[in-house]
C-alpha cells in the first residue's frame, strides 16, 4: 500500500486554472506549434490572415507590411472595415480589445460577417498578442481613429480615441516576445515569399512590403492570380513544361475551387495547396481529391485512346512526376488539424474537388490532343524508367536489418545497435576526421561514414550519375532506404543522419553539397526530421582553469568582450582531424553535451529557388547573389 507524503499533498488546491493569456504563454506550442522560427512567424501569419480575410470577403483591396529595421517588429495595415470599437454586449469591453485578449472572440463564427475565412478558431489575434512583448492596434472607422496597446497580452490602459479620420482600416504593430522565443529575428525572405503567394492567390489584391533596410518598397500585384503563379513556379524550378499551355479551372460556387497545373521535365512533383488563402503544407482532403482526379482522368484517357503501355504498369507516382500545381479552395467551415492550419481534414472536400475538376480536366485533355499526348508520353516514359532503374536502385537499397554487412560500404564503421530509433549515422569530412570520430564515438549507437573530399553536386546530376558516384552511393547504401522510385522509409537504418564537417568555408561547402543531395533525391528524410548538422567547435578558449568551446568568430568575439579577468589562450582548430578523439567526443559526439541543428524545409518554393540559384548550372544567379550580399561579409574564412 502506498504511503501518503504530507510534503507533496495532492488535493483541489493543487489544480491550477490558467486562462487566456496565461495559458497561451505557459503552453505556446498548443497554439503555434512551437517557439522555433516557424512559431515566431506564425504570429505574423495570424495578423496577416485577418487582413486577408477582409480581402476575401470583398471589404479590402490593399495590405501594407512594414518590417522594423532591426527585424524584431512588424506592422500590418489593411484598408478593410476596421475592427469594431463599440462595447461588446456581454464582455462589456470594446470589441477590439476583446479580439486581442479573449480566446474565442472573433467575427468569424456566425458566417454573416465573414463568408470565407482562413481562421475560424477565434484565437489568432489573442495568441499573437499574448506572445508579443508589445502590440498596438489602431482602427479607422466611423470617422474616428482609435488605438489600444498591450504588453505581453495585457492591456496598457484603455482604448483611446486619437482623433478624426477618413476611410476605414486596421493597423497592427507587434514585437514577438524574446522571453518566449529567445532570439527574435523576423526573416524578410520568409515574409516576402508568403506575401507574394498571397498576392497570387487573391486577384486584385495589392500588397506593399518594406523589409526595414531598403528604402524602396516592393509591390506585389497579380491580376491573373494562380495562373500567373504557376508560370512563376515553373520558372523558379528551372525545368521547362513538356507541353504547350496549362490547365486552369476556376469554380465560383461554393466550395470555390481554383486550380492551375502543368507537367514539366522535373523528376519530382510540386503541389502548392491553400485553404481560404492559408498554405496547407501537410496537405489534406483537398489534395486527396486532386490526386484521385489525376489518377482517374489520365488512366481513362489512356484507356479510351488505347495508349496503355505494354509490359509496365502506370502508378499515380508516375502520373504525378514532373507535375507543378497550385490548388486553392474556399471552404465555409474548414476543419484544420490544429491551430497552425497545416492540414485540412474536412472529408467532404475531397469529393467536391474531384467532382469539380475531373470533368474539366478530361474535357481539356480531349480538346487539346497534342498536349494530352505529350503528357501521356511523359507519364509512360516515367513508368518505363522506373521499371528499368529498379534493379540499379535495389542494388543500393537496404537488404534488411539482419542482412549481412557485404551490402554496406567498406568505409562504414557501423554501430552494434539494430534499432533505427537509437542509431545515428555521422557523415564525416575526410579519413583523418573519420578516424578521430571512430575512436571517440559510442560504438553501440553511433556509426561513422567518412567521405573523400567534396562530393558530386546533385543539382547538376541525373539519378544514374548520382547512383554511379562512389561517395553518394555509399551514403545510400549505408542508409538502407533506397532512392528514387525505390525509396522506402521503413528501410532507414538510422533515425539521426548527422553531417559532421569542419567549421570552415570548405566544410560549409561540403555540407551544402550534401544538403542539396538530400533535398533533391531523399527529401522525405528532411521532411521527417532525420537530417541534422553537427556544430563542432572552431576555437578552444582557456581562461584560467575554465575551458570554453566556440563554434564561430562571432562567439569568440562575444567571449573576449565579456572577459574581465585573466588572459585568454585561444586555439583555432584547422579541422576535425586535428582534434583528439576525446575532444571530438566531448564537444560534438556526446548527446548530452553536443549541439545539433535540425534541417527543416520551412518554405518549399523559397528552398527550391535557393538551391536552383546557388547550385544549378546557371552561374548568373550566383553572381547576383554574391554581389547583393557582399556588404554583409565582414570577415571571410578563406
Amino acid at each position: 500500500m502506498a504511503r501518503s507524503n504530507s510534503s507533496s499533498s495532492y488535493d483541489a488546491s493543487s489544480i491550477q486554472v490558467l486562462e487566456g493569456v496565461a495559458h497561451v504563454r505557459k503552453r505556446p506550442g498548443m497554439y503555434i506549434g512551437g517557439v522555433n522560427k516557424d512559431g515566431l512567424h506564425h504570429l505574423v501569419w495570424e495578423i496577416l490572415d485577418n487582413a486577408v480575410d477582409e480581402v476575401i470577403n470583398g471589404h479590402a483591396s490593399e495590405i501594407e507590411v512594414n518590417l522594423d529595421a532591426d527585424h524584431k517588429g512588424i506592422t500590418i495595415i489593411d484598408n478593410g472595415r476596421g475592427i469594431p470599437v463599440d462595447l461588446h454586449p456581454t464582455l462589456k469591453v470594446p470589441a477590439v480589445v476583446a479580439v486581442f485578449t479573449k480566446l474565442g472572440a472573433g467575427g468569424k463564427f456566425d458566417g454573416s460577417s465573414y463568408k470565407h475565412s482562413g481562421g475560424l478558431h477565434g484565437v489568432g489575434a489573442a495568441v499573437a498578442n499574448a506572445l508579443s512583448e508589445q502590440l498596438t492596434v489602431s482602427v479607422w472607422r466611423d470617422g474616428g481613429r482609435w488605438e489600444a496597446s498591450f504588453i505581453r497580452g495585457i492591456p496598457e490602459g484603455k482604448l483611446r480615441k486619437r482623433g478624426k479620420s477618413r476611410g476605414s482600416g486596421t493597423s497592427v504593430y507587434l514585437r514577438p516576445d524574446p522571453e518566449v522565443f529567445g532570439k527574435v529575428t523576423l526573416d524578410p525572405i520568409v515574409l516576402r515569399a508568403r506575401l507574394e503567394a498571397k498576392s497570387y492567390l487573391h486577384k486584385g489584391l495589392k500588397i506593399i512590403f518594406s523589409d526595414g533596410v531598403n528604402p524602396k518598397k516592393e509591390t506585389f500585384f497579380h491580376a491573373n492570380g494562380i495562373a500567373e503563379y504557376l508560370k512563376k513556379l515553373i520558372q523558379v524550378r528551372g525545368k521547362p513544361s513538356v507541353h504547350s499551355g496549362s490547365f486552369y479551372l476556376e469554380r465560383i460556387e461554393d466550395p470555390k475551387i481554383e486550380l492551375a497545373l502543368a507537367w514539366t521535365e522535373a523528376t519530382d512533383d510540386a503541389l502548392y495547396s491553400f485553404v481560404n488563402g492559408v498554405p496547407t503544407p501537410d496537405g489534406g482532403t483537398h489534395e486527396q481529391g486532386l490526386r484521385n482526379t489525376l489518377g482517374k482522368s489520365l488512366r481513362a484517357y489512356m484507356k479510351d485512346n488505347k495508349l496503355d503501355p505494354k509490359g509496365v504498369s502506370v502508378t499515380l507516382e508516375d502520373i504525378k512526376e514532373g507535375m507543378v500545381a497550385v490548388l486553392s479552395v474556399y471552404v465555409l467551415e474548414p476543419q484544420f488539424q490544429s491551430q497552425t492550419k497545416n492540414r485540412l481534414n474536412n472529408p467532404e472536400v475531397a469529393g467536391h474537388v474531384e467532382g469539380a475538376i475531373r470533368p474539366a480536366i478530361e474535357l481539356w485533355l480531349n480538346q487539346n490532343r497534342s498536349t494530352a499526348e505529350a503528357i501521356i508520353a511523359r507519364v509512360i516514359a516515367t513508368a518505363r524508367a522506373r521499371a528499368a532503374s529498379r534493379a540499379a536502385s535495389q542494388a543500393v537499397s537496404r537488404k534488411g536489418p539482419t542482412a549481412g554487412r557485404l551490402a554496406l560500404p567498406g568505409k562504414l564503421a557501423d554501430c552494434s545497435s539494430r534499432d533505427p530509433h537509437k542509431s545515428e549515422l555521422f557523415i564525416v569530412e575526410g579519413d583523418s576526421a573519420g578516424g578521430s570520430a571512430k575512436m571517440g564515438r559510442n560504438r553501440k549507437t553511433q556509426a561513422i561514414l567518412p567521405l573523400r573530399g567534396k562530393v558530386l553536386n546533385a543539382e547538376q546530376a541525373s539519378l544514374s550519375k548520382v547512383l554511379g558516384n562512389e561517395e553518394l552511393g555509399n551514403i545510400v547504401k549505408a542508409l538502407g532506404c533506397g532512392i528514387g522510385k525505390e525509396f522506402d522509409i521503413s528501410g532507414l537504418r538510422y533515425h539521426r543522419i548527422i553531417l559532421l564537417m569542419d567549421a570552415d568555408s570548405d566544410g560549409h561547402h561540403i555540407a551544402t553539397l550534401l544538403l542539396t543531395f538530400f533535398y533533391r533525391y531523399l527529401p522525405e528524410l528532411i521532411r521527417r526530421g532525420h537530417v541534422y548538422i553537427a556544430q563542432p567547435p572552431l576555437y578552444r578558449v582557456d581562461i584560467g582553469k575554465q575551458t570554453m568551446w566556440v563554434a564561430d568568430d562571432a562567439g569568440l568575439q562575444k567571449i573576449l568582450s565579456e572577459t574581465k579577468r585573466g588572459k585568454p589562450e585561444i586555439q583555432r582548430f584547422k579541422g576535425l582531424g586535428e582534434m583528439m578523439p576525446e575532444t571530438l567526443r566531448d564537444t560534438t559526439l556526446d548527446p548530452k553535451r553536443r549541439q545539433l541543428v535540425q534541417v527543416t524545409i520551412e518554405d518549399e518554393l523559397a528552398t527550391d529557388q535557393a538551391i536552383q540559384s546557388l547550385m544549378g548550372k546557371d552561374a548568373s544567379s550566383r553572381y547576383a547573389f554574391i554581389m547583393e550580399r557582399a556588404p554583409e561579409a565582414e570577415l571571410l574564412d578563406v
